[in-house]
């Protein structure tokens, strides 16, 4: 085994492998751009190196400066994580050269699999099923609108040299194939250098059904069972499991066998991802091989007892496969969930900034935390916004699922906006709770899970227990700390009305509140609230609302104000009483602003042309994906301000309307 291992990545998977390696006793050696200077994993690595900008082309993929620390570091092996450099068949080879274990498959086994192009067609030479489709080097556009037009429509654009969601359209018609094509090439070229694509058959209302693959140098090669990912928002996987509520017992060893011929095929070594679509009547056919350890390991892990990273590294140290295939067995059921800084409810824009509060549910033998940030550390605007992954296990399904609410009622991030709330509503949807939810469902029917801006007002009782916590949390801090507790009107014997005021996606609400010490007659517009006998301890709400005993959850700070029955959660901004509406609250109806720092890849308009209401203006990339901004209303361009190539500055106005 190593002495010392270089970890080639950054956040929660860095920390991760940190964990294993301290339980193993392996010295750890961690690598850091000017952004991470203070990161987690630069934080709990044995030692650190500085490596470059910010930028990932700066730093995380410079191959060079990763190899020179590894040299100078003694390191005997380098990880890769996931993402980056994880499966650059260069890279691997690299390593290798200069006498380092690379702790992933060879480069030859990549490079196989690193087109997708070519991995299907290794993979129907295999006799592994595959989706019809176009898989050629010639890149013509006219060639591949002849060929989208043989396959049929719908069909799927993908670049041939990449993943995680990135550089992949669906195509209805022929009409819409050019632009969906150009979009995805140019995603393809910033995300993975190569803009190679590949057209496949789109099968509709399909499940996304991965296993896990490992195999060692001495010509093992077994698999640990299947994660169900069909769950997915833009390819995105939002909700993984195991093992999967939709396969039967035949499907899952037929699938798990055709896993296992397919990483025969490449001499496959190490940790890796078959994955697979299956369409509706259980016929399957293969996607690609993820050559690396996926984000969603955890939950083989949970239900398998193992460490894939110590297998990982015992494989990479020349080590046969720990177990073969019929010593492993699987109990019960695992689920993982990602909790992001975005904002589901403006299209899930990613997020950044200081994370004033995270709270997480305490570790267990059924609650995992994977995180690679802590309160107090701040999301960036350079890499993927993940914050935590949170893993549960139990006995069976519905007891997992049980135990996945319980823990997301204890989470609370106050800072940039994150996915919480989204998360909630999606683990009580009927679609997951009876595991029938297929890859498109969440794009098809988003507004079942994220409430349009403007929707209908809080619960009267639920605004009223707000305004009976941030008083009391005020008395608690003494009346400086809390606006609304000062100029209130007091007089001997009593309390004149005070007023405390919420926005609610985008709504104001403003409440006058009578009484004290926890006993307050709250008028929420034309209604009365009664709260009696109220007592804010340990985080905890308790009242008498409207004659009925209720107890919340409570997480505060200056800016945030969250609520939350163990089902629900509200989430207020406070709003000091005296304060009016901005003047910019309806602004924008004739400026288009960035969203967030990023750079301008696509101008589609020119000052003087006439626009309509949601037609795309331009095309930004900020946080390794693509924002489309639109016309916010039928008008004429008056100005453009910002050029493609251009970086832009969150807010900036890049376009003006007439």
């Amino acid at each position: 085994m190593f002495d010392t291992l270089l970890i080639a990545n950054r956040g929660e998977i860095a920390c991760r492998v940190i964990r294993t390696c301290r339980r193993l006793g392996i010295r750890t050696v961690a690598v850091y751009s000017e952004a991470d200077a203070d990161a987690q994993h630069v934080r709990l690595a044995d030692a650190a190196w500085p490596i470059g900008g910010p930028q990932p082309a700066d730093s995380y993929l410079r191959g060079d400066a990763i190899l020179e620390a590894a040299r100078a570091s003694g390191a005997q092996a380098i990880h890769p994580g996931y993402g980056f450099l994880s499966e650059n068949a260069d890279f691997a080879e690299a390593v290798e050269a200069a006498g380092i274990r690379f702790v992933g498959p060879s480069a030859a086994s990549m490079r196989r699999m690193g087109s997708k192009a070519g991995a299907k067609d290794l993979m129907a030479a295999a006799g592994v099923p595959v989706v019809p489709g176009y898989t050629g080097e010639d890149q013509d556009p006219d060639l591949l609108a002849r060929e989208a037009v043989r396959i049929g429509f719908p069909l799927m654009i993908k670049a041939a040299h990449g993943g995680g969601g990135k550089g992949m359209r669906i195509v209805r018609g022929p009409d819409a194939f050019a632009a969906a094509l150009e979009s995805c090439q140019r995603e393809a070229r910033n995300a993975f250098g190569r803009d190679r694509v590949l057209l496949e058959r789109y099968i509709e209302s399909p499940r996304h059904i991965e296993i896990q693959v490992f195999g060692d140098t001495h010509g093992h090669a077994i698999h640990l069972g299947e994660r169900e990912c069909s769950a997915q928002r833009r390819y995105q996987k939002v909700f993984e499991e195991a093992p999967s509520p939709f396969l039967t017992p035949e499907l899952r060893s037929a699938m798990g066998a055709a896993a296992v011929q397919a990483a025969r095929a490449i001499d496959y070594a190490n940790a890796g991802t078959v994955e697979f679509i299956v369409a509706p009547d259980g016929q399957f056919f293969f996607m690609e091989i993820n050559t690396r350890l996926q984000v969603e390991h955890p939950v083989t892990e949970m239900t398998a007892g193992l460490d894939l990273v110590e297998w990982q590294l015992r494989v990479a140290a020349g080590q046969p496969l720990p177990l073969a295939q019929d010593a492993i067995s699987r109990q019960g059921h695992a689920i993982e969930v990602r909790l992001y800084a975005e904002d589901p409810e403006a299209g899930f824009l990613p997020g950044s900034g200081t994370l004033r509060r995270l709270r997480l549910p305490t570790p267990s033998a059924q609650v995992r935390i994977d995180a690679g940030v802590v309160e107090g550390d701040t999301v960036t605007i350079f890499y993927d916004p993940m914050i935590a992954k949170l893993i549960v296990h139990d006995s069976d399904r519905p007891r997992a699922l049980a135990r996945l609410r319980e823990a997301l009622a204890q989470c609370a991030v106050e800072g940039p906006k994150s996915n919480i709330a989204f998360l909630e509503r999606l683990v009580r949807h009927r679609t997951i709770v009876e595991g029938t939810i297929d890859t498109g469902y969440l794009d098809r029917h988003l507004d079942e899970f994220v409430p349009a801006t403007g929707d209908a007002a809080p619960d009267p009782q639920w605004l009223a227990a707000a305004a009976a916590a941030t008083l009391l949390a005020g008395q608690a801090a003494g009346d400086d700390a809390s606006p609304w507790a000062r100029g209130d009107g007091w007089r001997l014997g009593a309390h004149a009305s005070r007023r405390v005021a919420f926005e609610h996606r985008g709504q104001r609400h403003d409440l006058a509140v009578s009484g004290h010490a926890g006993d307050y007659d709250v008028a929420v517009g034309e209604t009365q609230v009664q709260v009696r006998g109220a007592r804010l301890r340990d985080g905890r709400l308790s009242a008498r609302i409207n004659g009925r005993g209720r107890s919340l959850a409570v997480f505060a700070d200056p800016s945030m104000l969250v609520l939350h029955d163990g089902d629900v959660r509200l989430a207020l901004a406070p709003v000091a009483p005296d304060r009016g509406r901005s003047a910019d609250a309806a602004a924008g109806d004739d400026r288009v602003r960035a969203p967030m720092p990023g750079r301008v890849v696509a101008v589609r308009v020119q000052a003087g042309d006439r626009v309509d209401a949601g037609q795309e203006l331009l095309v930004m990339e900020a946080m390794k994906m693509e924002l489309a901004l639109k016309a916010p209303r039928d008008g004429v361009v008056a100005d453009l301000r910002a050029a493609a190539g251009d970086f832009v500055e969150a807010d900036a106005v890049l376009a003006v309307l007439e």
